[in-house]
């Protein structure tokens, strides 16, 4: 949540609280920790009652509509089954994107003979011009 801050706008933010709070901050965070407390208590409360419900063992992770059909719902061989069909394209598309990331890097090696003939997959695009580029693929074909 605060991954974006450094360490003076925390500092910022504060000095603003106790600014807008100033004898209640304590009482305030206080507060705010007890409510927190007793959020995670409800789910808590929430996840052991539909488990008991149900007559598994449920766990938070487990809520999220996709995992708790793929846990609950359906069996192993149904899963395989749901992506049997999915699994071919999935390769194809992983095949033609290998292809496609080695034309582009045979391009980026014949266009600067200085640079490594097999650059890292986020500098092949950077330093290709998309002229090139649309020299060799139709950009438009999308």
């Amino acid at each position: 949540m605060f991954e974006n801050l450094n360490w003076w706008e925390i500092g910022a933010l504060l000095m603003l609280a106790l600014l807008i709070f100033g004898e209640r901050l304590p009482k305030v965070i206080g507060d705010g920790l007890k409510m927190l407390r007793g959020l995670r208590a409800m789910a808590q409360n929430a996840t052991s009652d539909l488990s008991r419900e149900l007559g598994t063992d449920i766990q938070l992770q487990d809520l999220h509509p996709k995992a708790f059909i793929r846990k609950h719902l359906l069996s192993e061989d149904d899963e395989a089954a749901i992506r049997k069909p999915l699994q071919g394209l999935f390769e194809d598309v992983k095949q033609d994107l290998t292809g496609v990331r080695d034309d582009i890097t045979a391009v980026a090696a014949a266009a600067d003979p200085r640079k490594p003939a097999t650059p890292e997959p986020s500098s092949v695009a950077s330093a290709e011009s998309p002229k090139a580029l649309g020299q060799r693929f139709d950009l438009d074909a999308t």
